[in-house]
């Protein structure tokens, strides 16, 4: 790293940069154009995930003809012809870029990760320095590995307390947005601490880091510890023998020190949060399950939510009728995910006129759920058990919400026209997207853990 001065921005050197095929097409177009080459290959890692198909038909039978198949050939190529490690639709190890990366190993505390993708804030689980980036820089980053970064501010997120039964990961950064704001963490890396984030597993962590750019920080991240270091430890891409003691013995400085000032904090009890759900335009728009839609009190962004919507102030939520229900996303698909939804679908129905989809975060996360039977409790309840890839979290494969329909879903936007044009999401955990669909309406899936 080269530090800022007044009159420049420091140089980041990128030890991580996650491709994808639908913010890549036009960097490598501007390398071509400029006779350049990618500067460092073997740092370089690629996946289809955004427009690829989750309908195995479709995926394996010959994609239509249309922007999705060209996306996907041209990112086949430009990893062909600049000798970039491409994981295609054929690979066992395929899956959201985000989920991917950290099944690697690739994904390792103390980088420097970005991505072409604003949840690439996912990887800060692992304390690295994760953040997404535009198109230019992505170009930027493939011709020279490095990225031009002024310093951000420090927030730290201190959350007390055990979750009760029923309150995930998703609920608690659910419930730090609301607190936030979702523009109270910009320009901002989020440090995520306290007994709460420390008892978190790492699925639970990327979780929460996946959300921080939500509360508009530009990463979040969590100090590495024992609990990353398993979870680690034989993964493909992480050293191994006399590497692997040294890169701990490195990693196990990282960790902020006692006393480290911040330039702001938030304190958060999670013991006393509910299941939570958003109910307006952005995740920030969010309440407890059992509460009710606040008042619009002359805030016309917060009157034109609801009237996308379709809610009404004081209208409680429970209880409102669902079309589509979406378990997935980098945000909630992975295998702790599916096992929490099982638990709620397990010898239950969904309701009639609900349509569900669960779709894993990626073909290795599929495996694994078909050897331990999730893939038949969810098919025996009447749910769709797709290939991996975004899905309906950004409707871009074709897998969307109608106009006027409630989605009750487990990822991470709930912005207008997100899941479809004139869809309405209702973010949500796992476990409330179970519950919500079991019963054909928004429930506090306590109910279902009894």
């Amino acid at each position: 790293m080269v530090p800022e001065s007044d009159e420049t921005p420091a140089i980041l050197y990128v030890d991580l940069h996650l491709v994808h095929e639908v913010t890549s097409p036009q960097a490598f177009a501007a390398l071509r154009n400029r006779g350049l080459t990618v500067r460092r290959p073997e740092r370089t890692l690629a996946t289809m995930d955004h427009s690829t198909p989750t309908r195995a038909d479709v995926l394996y039978g010959g994609l239509p003809a249309g922007p999705a198949r060209d996306q996907i050939n041209m990112l086949q190529k430009n990893c062909r012809d600049f000798g970039i490690e491409l994981h295609d639709l054929d690979s066992k190890q395929r899956g959201i870029v985000h989920v991917m990366g950290p099944e690697l190993g690739a994904t390792q505390p103390g980088s420097t990760i970005v991505c072409g993708d604003s949840h690439t804030s996912t990887h800060g689980a692992f304390g690295a320095l994760a953040f997404g980036i535009g198109t230019t820089e992505v170009a930027h980053v493939l011709a020279t590995q490095c990225l031009l970064q002024r310093k951000p501010r420090t927030l730290a997120v201190n959350v007390s307390g055990r979750s009760a039964a029923g309150v995930s990961a998703k609920d608690l950064v659910l419930a730090i947005i609301g607190k936030l704001g979702v523009g109270g963490g910009t320009g901002h890396v989020i440090e995520y601490r306290g007994a709460a984030i420390a008892g978190l597993d790492m699925e639970q962590r990327m979780t929460v880091c996946n959300m921080s750019i939500e509360a508009g920080a530009r990463a979040g991240l969590i100090a590495p510890d024992d609990t990353t270091f398993e979870y680690l430890a034989g993964r493909p891409m992480t050293p191994t023998g006399v590497q692997w003691d040294h890169a701990l013995a490195n990693w196990r400085e990282l960790p902020t020190e006692a006393g480290a000032e911040f330039d702001r904090e938030i304190d958060i009890d999670a013991a006393a949060l509910e299941p939570m759900l958003t109910y307006g335009t952005n995740p920030g728009m969010v309440l407890p399950i059992t509460g009710r839609v606040p008042q619009a009190n002359g805030d016309t962004g917060m009157r034109r939510a609801l009237d996308y919507m379709g809610l009404n102030p004081g209208e409680a939520l429970i209880g409102r009728p669902v079309d589509v229900v979406f378990v997935g996303s980098c945000t909630n698909g992975r295998l702790s995910d599916l096992r929490d939804v099982a638990t709620v679908l397990a010898g239950r129905r969904v309701a009639d006129g609900v349509r569900m989809l669960v779709v894993p975060g990626s073909q290795d996360i599929k495996r694994q759920a078909e050897s331990e039977g999730l893939d038949r409790v969810f098919t025996d309840a009447g749910a769709e058990w797709r290939e991996s890839g975004c899905s309906m979290c950004i409707a871009m494969n074709g897998d969307r919400v109608a106009a006027g329909q409630y989605a009750v879903s487990t990822s991470n936007r709930n912005f207008e026209g997100r899941q479809g044009a004139g869809a309405r999401t209702l973010l949500a955990s796992p476990l409330t997207a179970a519950a919500a669909a079991v019963a054909g309406k928004i429930s506090d899936p306590r109910e279902y853990l009894r």
